[in-house]
Formats: structure tokens, sequence, C-alpha cells
């Protein structure tokens, strides 16, 4: 079997991205020879149509994703910190290989519309205090919630996008590079902007940083009826045709790991009793032979393993994936990554013809037919690819 090159975690504009736009995304993917890409928006499969249209015109293959931010009550009593490392409880979830054309229905999609409209009224609550924050400094700026929602986003509003359009609003106000910085530490309470103005992204960071988070004068504390119970999600994901992902955080910089993910038999043993076969790494954030380890092991324990980089930051990041520092992976690496994606590929397909696939009603993998998965989806990518 031939490999071909994948990143199957990258975010849009119908959440928040580095992306202009999705055909930006497929541009990117092609220029770099990454032929397998997946879509994987919070709260959202509003972009899935133009994503299917825009890779297939590439002759990339589409993998439909989704990811969630849920809460487990016994990891947040126990305070565990599982892949949030700084709130105990709170775990990212991905949906992988999703129905497309979206199948979702019922007490599930209001479910996920609830969940996506609670995140928005968080940020408009954060606007809102935004908007006072430059009253009381003397500032005619606007901050209207609405109309950031219309010019900045898909309809899913996250807090960078407000970090966005403060920064967009401060270069209105102010073209001076100087006066910039100068309105900037009036803004962060005395604080000094620490990155040049000219970039865009390291500006955003420091906003958010200063401004929307825990401390920060415009941070609104999320409502826990924004964060579902992990379970709950769970049954999102498969109502709507999709495998159950967790996402490791793995090694940090320091080599330090969360509660959760440092013992790496015990977390797999957990997420099996949990009822998720399927994993996901984001390469740039850890080491090469952290990734060999993990991604190896979980292989070899029955879990589907796939690897993305995320874009959900201001900072622009190669499509091509590599380990922290730039790092290539390795045969293996590429070769679970591809593996994993074919049988993404193979269990999104059958899901859409209305079949049974990777996984059971249950949400049980067929793992004594996993190589037939791997296989079935090597077939499908290849008709679009080549």
């Amino acid at each position: 079997m031939e490999m071909v090159d994948v990143n199957a975690h990258l975010h849009t504009p119908y959440s928040f991205s580095a992306f202009t736009g999705i055909p930006q995304a497929a541009d990117m993917a092609a220029e770099q020879g990454v032929k397998v890409i997946g879509i994987n928006d919070f709260y959202s499969m509003d972009g899935y149509e133009e994503w299917n249209k825009e890779t297939r015109a590439r002759k990339l293959y589409p993998l439909f994703n989704i990811e969630f931010i849920s809460l487990n009550s016994e990891d947040q009593a126990a305070g565990v910190r599982v892949n949030d490392p700084n709130n105990p409880g709170r775990t990212y979830l991905s949906g992988k290989g999703m129905a497309f054309p979206v199948i979702l229905s019922g007490t599930p999609a209001e479910q996920l519309a609830s969940v996506r409209n609670e995140s928005n009224l968080q940020v408009a609550a954060m606007c809102a205090k935004v908007a006072d924050l430059f009253k009381s400094l003397g500032v005619d700026a606007s901050f209207d919630f609405e109309t950031i929602k219309t010019n900045l986003t898909k309809g899913s509003v996250r807090e960078r996008h407000l970090a966005k359009a403060i920064r967009m609003e401060v270069c209105r106000l102010y073209p001076d590079a100087e006066a910039q910085k100068a309105f900037y530490t009036k803004l962060f309470g005395g604080k000094e902007l620490k990155s040049d103005v000219t970039c865009d992204a390291k500006v955003e960071n420091e906003i958010r940083g200063n401004l929307l988070k825990a401390g920060g004068a415009a941070f609104v504390a999320e409502d826990p009826k924004a964060f579902l119970p992990m379970q709950t999600v769970r049954s999102i994901i498969l109502a709507a045709g999709g495998i159950p992902t967790y996402p490791f955080l793995a090694d940090d910089a320091k080599g330090g790991f969360t509660d959760f993910e440092g013992d790496l038999p015990k977390a797999a043993k957990t997420l099996k009793e949990r009822g998720f076969y399927s994993v996901e790494f984001i390469t740039t954030r850890n080491s090469v032979e952290v990734l060999e380890k993990y991604a190896g092991y979980l292989w070899n324990e029955g879990f589907v393993v796939t690897f993305g980089s995320e874009h959900n930051t201001p900072a622009m990041e190669p499509v091509k994936l590599a380990a922290r520092g730039g790092v290539d992976l390795t045969p293996l690496l590429k070769e679970l990554n591809y593996k994993g994606a074919c049988i993404t590929a193979a269990h999104q397909y059958l899901k859409s013809q209305g079949k049974p696939g990777y996984l059971d009603a249950e949400g049980n993998p067929d793992l004594a037919k996993r190589d037939e998965y791997v296989a079935l989806g090597d077939i499908l990518i290849k008709e679009v690819i080549l």
C-alpha cells in the first residue's frame, strides 16, 4: 500500500482559523503534497459542503470531523487534568468520519445547537465588557456582537474572533504604531504590549491573555451549560455517524504530561471503558519520540490513530505535518496516520450510504476487520487523489 500524507485535523473560519477560507486551506494542502485533509471545527458541521467541493476540486480526499469541549464530572471532582492542562475534568473531544451529507437530527441536533449558542452567549457578554472598557478610556469604539458575527465569522463566534476585532479596531483608531502601543498599555491596565504591533497573531494572543482570560477586564466565566457531559458528546458524535475520538496532548515543551495521560496503559484502559477507540495528536506539540511511543502503543491496543495541525490560532503554519521543532514524522508515524485516515474514510463512506461503519450502534469497533477497513479506505482515497 502506497502511503500519502494526511492532515486529519484542520479548523476553518466556520469556527476560528488561521486560514482566510476553505479554498486557502485546500490550496496549501495541494501545494504541500497533503492528499487527505480533515475539517475539524468546534460545534459546527456547516463547512462540510464547501469542504467537500473545494477538496475534491483539487483531487484531495476530504474527512468530515467536529470538535467539542466536554466535562467529565468524575475527573473534575478528583482534580484530574485530562487534555486541558488548566481545568480538571474539562475534556476536548473530536468526532471523526462524520456522515456527509449530515444526518444529525432530533435531540442530538438540539443539544449541539444549544451548546453552540451557549458558547456564542459567552463571547457576546465579553463583547459588551470590551465596549464598556473602551468607553471608560474615553474612546468611541463599536463592539457590536452581531456585527462581529456577520463580518468575522460563519456563525460560530469564538473568543479569538473578539481578540481579532479588538486588534482591528485599535488599528483603525490609531494608525501610528507608537500610538497603538500606548493605547494597549492603557487597555491592559498599565501592562505594555510585548509584541510588534505589525504581528497580528502575537498581538491577538496578548489581547486574549490580558483582557479575555481569567483576571482580565473583559473576562466572563463560561456557563456550565456550555460544557456537555462527556458521554452526551459521545452520543451526539455517534448519532451523526462519527467515531468518538480523544485528542491527546501528550508531552509539553518541558516533557510534562497531564494527570490523565502520564500513565499511558491506564489512559488507554480508561478510554476503552468510556467508549473511545480512536485518538489523535496535534503533532507540532510533541517530540517525535513521544509521538512514536504513544501512537504506536495505542495502535497496537486497537485504537484508530490520526494526526493533525489544528490551525486554530491566528498563526499560519504548514499543513504538512511535523513534530515539535519541525522534525519530520517517521515512516511509522506516517503509516499509522494513513491507516487511521483510511479507516476513517471507509467509515464515513459506509455511514453516508446508510450502512454500518467501523463502529456498531453502541460505538464498539469491528477490530477483527480493521485491516479490511484500511484496505477499503485506501481504495476510496486513491480513487479521488490519483
